[in-house]
């Protein structure tokens, strides 16, 4: 006799009791799309808000992964429970992460405390996965205290990280020309804490001094946020503590200043927005193959309407 597959609010009652196998099958659940998604997330709405959200975004090559490594030790050391989102590309083939994040981490693979997830973008061209703010919404849950969230870095698009953020971490390396891409791809508006990792490399100091330079050009208000630098060697832990102090302050100053109400917010009015756009999409490819649609093209092509009246009709009947 097979065991009974346990219930969606046991598997929240599990995770919430730090169980990982029952956070990984709730965000399993997330990925796929589950019927079960919409269960799954009024169970887990009431017990999120507490988990400190920072995402880690750059170029390849910079580091991501061994800094992200390095943050979690820095981060576990004060005692802190550490969520990990690797938000990896996806495989043409079965979907699946390529990257493999978890297998870069294995220090930490012991560590109960430490909970990391490689994610498939599947397709999604912002650098994140559609399901990262459920998945964030479990670990949040689950009792995590800080989540950080690692991006493909893919361009210009993997600043799309800011928005399921409270605090961005831009990573830069000498010898790369970063300076000037980040400021090409606006990284510079959305970075809270930027850091030169690889510092022990010819050029760190003129990279951190283009960076300044740039920064200083931003119009910044009264009682604003200043963008720190903080220079790394990730591989050798060198900085990191500095890093995760920052990253502390910074939220002590959103706390204050009422920013960190302000990113929530606006991170889940995206969330609801999504979900509706996805559901009336949804709803439309059902009549895309309907006699109606087809009507309304023809009505647009005799000069009886115009599309935008057509649509207004089409919208009426979903």
């Amino acid at each position: 006799m097979s065991r009974r597959s346990p219930s969606v609010p046991e598997l929240v009652a599990r995770a919430r009791d730090r169980d990982a196998r029952s956070v990984a099958r709730l965000i399993s659940l997330v990925e796929d799309a589950s019927p079960l998604l919409r269960e799954v997330a009024a169970l887990l709405t009431p017990h999120t808000g507490k988990a400190h959200v920072v995402g880690i975004t750059g170029s390849p090559g910079v580091g991501k992964s061994t800094s992200t490594s390095a943050l979690v030790t820095a981060l576990r050391a004060q005692g802190k429970r550490v969520g990990v989102l690797a938000v990896d590309p996806s495989s043409p083939f079965s979907g699946g992460a390529l990257l493999g994040d978890r297998v870069r981490m294995q220090e930490h693979a012991t560590d109960r405390d430490v909970y990391i997830r490689s994610m498939a973008t599947r397709g999604h061209l912002g650098g994140l996965s559609w399901a990262t703010p459920q998945a964030l919404r479990v670990l949040d849950a689950a009792g995590c205290d800080v989540i950080l969230v690692e991006t493909v870095g893919v361009g210009q698009s993997e600043i799309e990280v800011a928005g399921q953020a409270d605090t961005t971490l831009v990573l830069l390396a000498p010898g790369m020309g970063d300076g000037i891409q980040a400021a090409k791809a606006g990284i510079l508006e959305v970075g809270d804490l930027f850091v030169i990792n690889k510092a022990d490399r010819d050029g760190a100091d003129q990279t951190r001094r283009e960076l300044r330079s740039m920064l200083a050009l931003a119009p910044a208000g009264q009682g604003a946020w200043r963008q720190p630098i903080v220079k790394t060697v990730a591989v050798k832990g060198d900085g990191i503590d500095e890093v995760a102090a920052r990253i502390e302050v910074h939220r002590e100053w959103m706390e204050r200043s009422g920013e960190l109400t302000v990113r929530r917010r606006r991170r889940v009015r995206d969330e609801i927005e999504t979900i509706a756009v996805t559901a009336v999409r949804a709803r439309f490819s059902h009549l895309s193959g309907d006699e109606r649609l087809d009507g309304l093209a023809e009505q647009v092509l005799a000069g009886d309407t115009d599309p935008f009246r057509a649509a207004d009709t089409l919208i009426e009947a979903i």
